[in-house]
C-alpha cells in the first residue's frame, strides 16, 4: 500500500513509518519539519501542517490509506477535511489511553486516581474521538496505546495483546507498551482491518 504518515518525525510516527517500510509498503512522510523524518528507502518526504486542509488535501491525493500520529491540537474536523477532499476513505489515528474503560467500567479519564494535572493535556484526544464515532462516511481506527508508552526495544509480534474499549492490563495492573511494538499494531491494523469504524488498544 502507499500510506501517508502525518507526523512521520515524532516518537510514535516515526516507528509507524518504520515498520510500514519494512513490510514492503511505501510511505509519504509528512511533518511541520520535515529535516527530522528519518531517510529511508521507500519513503517520501514532504512539509506539511495537519493543521491547514487545503495545503493538505493535495498531498493526501492517491494515497490508500492515512496515519495520523499528530498531536489533538489539531481537531477531528480539520484532520476528516484533509482525508476527505484528498478522496481516501481510509484513516487510521494515533490516540490516547484516557479514554479507555478501567476494570469498573469507569473512563480511566473519570476514576478518581487519574491525575487532575495532566486531565487538560489529555482532554482534546478524548473530544476528538467523540466527534470520529459520529463519522459515516470516511473508514476510521482509532488506536489508544496502553497507558504507559515509552522509548524502548521491540519485542515483536506476540509479544502484546489486544483489547478494545478495556484497558490492557499485566497480571500485575500494569499497561504499557514501547512506541515500536505500538507500530506493529498499527500496521497490523492496516493490513488487516479488524476494527472498521471503531476503537482498539493493545498492551503487554
Amino acid at each position: 500500500m502507499h500510506v501517508a504518515v502525518l507526523g512521520a518525525s515524532g516518537k510514535g510516527g516515526s516507528e509507524i513509518v518504520k515498520e510500514l517500510v519494512s513490510r514492503g509498503h511505501t510511505v509519504l512522510g509528512i511533518a511541520r519539519d520535515p529535516a527530522k523524518i528519518a531517510s529511508l528507502d521507500g519513503v517520501t518526504v514532504k512539509a506539511g501542517d495537519a493543521g491547514k486542509p487545503d495545503e493538505l488535501a493535495p498531498m493526501l491525493e492517491g494515497v490508500d490509506a492515512v496515519i495520523s500520529a499528530v498531536h489533538f491540537d489539531i481537531d477531528c474536523d480539520t484532520l476528516l477535511t484533509s482525508v476527505r477532499n484528498a478522496g481516501v476513505d481510509r484513516l487510521l489515528v494515533m490516540g490516547g489511553a484516557a479514554s479507555l474503560l478501567g476494570p469498573d467500567g469507569v473512563m480511566l479519564y473519570d476514576s478518581p486516581t487519574f491525575p487532575e494535572q495532566i486531565k487538560p493535556m489529555v482532554k482534546p484526544a478524548i473530544t476528538f474521538l467523540e466527534e470520529l464515532r459520529k463519522e459515516k462516511d470516511i473508514d476510521w481506527t482509532f488506536f489508544s496505546p496502553a497507558m504507559l508508552i515509552f522509548e524502548g526495544e521491540r519485542q515483536g509480534p506476540g509479544s502484546f495483546r489486544l483489547g478494545g474499549d478495556e484497558l490492557v492490563t499485566d497480571a500485575d495492573g500494569n499497561s504499557k507498551i514501547s512506541y515500536a511494538d505500538y507500530a506493529i499494531a498499527m500496521v497490523d491494523e492496516l493490513e488487516q482491518h479488524r476494527h472498521s469504524r471503531a476503537r482498539f488498544t493493545a498492551a503487554y
